[in-house]
């Protein structure tokens, strides 16, 4: 391990990391030193990022279904078999939507615990077994500020995430002996293609015009901008390299000044 490569011998594993702040976040890892496995449900996209990683990093892609159990225990099978033991695991894949309470119905309320719960829940159990044979671990659940602080008219995706936040204090405290620590990264409105996508839903629902949409998205940011993928990953960074080891059980915001 040296100053330039700080995780240099460790195995992270990022879901959901075909775009925006996952495919930030597995960069971000791979150019620290560690070894990457990207997982994702596109294996195409997958692929891509991997290839922009560079092999000389030793970033692989597996493809999974978070959401089924018998896909993610064959998805750390693979990674092991070409990577080795996960050291770091970074739950990011999650699904955000947008509707009425009245008009969440059991379907959309199921998908989005599904991934965004359940496949935090299901990744994390197959990894702590690997840090606790290692005697290390660093994991980070990738939540939203809407898991803090709620927000109308995302009933369901607010839940998740608050459920989400609750595992990680769960899961701190039951490990805070075991070098093993547990934090969520809290961002507010990221500058991703699923928000791109939401502009463009309020913009033909409401008839606003682009920058009226961002504006009605940034407006409780009190810096009035979309946060960058590129703030999110520093924040996993740092929680994941030395010197952050008493760090843990910790919701950190990364929202331009927000407070819940």
């Amino acid at each position: 391990m040296s100053e330039s490569a700080p995780l240099s011998g460790r195995h992270a594993l990022v879901t959901g990391a075909t775009r925006g702040i996952g495919a930030e976040i597995a960069a971000a890892l791979a150019a620290d030193g560690a070894r990457v496995t990207l997982l994702g449900r596109d294996a195409a996209r997958l692929a891509q990022v991997s290839a922009r990683i560079g092999a000389a990093q030793r970033a692989v892609a597996v493809a999974a279904d978070i959401t089924r159990a018998d896909s993610v225990r064959e998805a750390f099978a693979a990674a092991r078999r070409q990577l080795g033991p996960v050291h770091i695991l970074v739950n990011n894949a999650g699904q955000a939507a947008s509707a009425k309470f009245t008009d969440t119905d059991e379907a959309l309320w199921n998908r989005l615990l599904g991934v965004n719960l359940t496949g935090t829940y299901l990744c994390t159990r197959e990894a702590v077994p690997d840090m606790l044979e290692a005697g290390f671990g660093r994991i980070v659940n990738i939540a939203s500020i809407a898991g803090l602080r709620g927000a109308a008219y995302v009933s369901a995706y607010a839940a998740s995430k608050h459920a989400v936040i609750g595992l990680t204090r769960s899961l701190a405290l039951e490990y805070a002996t075991r070098n093993i620590t547990v934090n969520a990264v809290c961002p507010g409105y990221t500058d991703t293609e699923m928000v791109r996508q939401a502009i463009g839903n309020i913009m033909q629902k409401t008839g606003r015009s682009e920058s009226e949409a961002l504006a009605a998205l940034t407006v409780t940011n009190p810096q009035r901008r979309l946060i960058t993928p590129a703030e999110v990953s520093n924040a996993v960074l740092w929680l994941c390299r030395p010197g952050a080891e008493s760090v843990t059980g910790q919701s950190i915001v990364i929202a331009g000044g927000e407070v819940t």
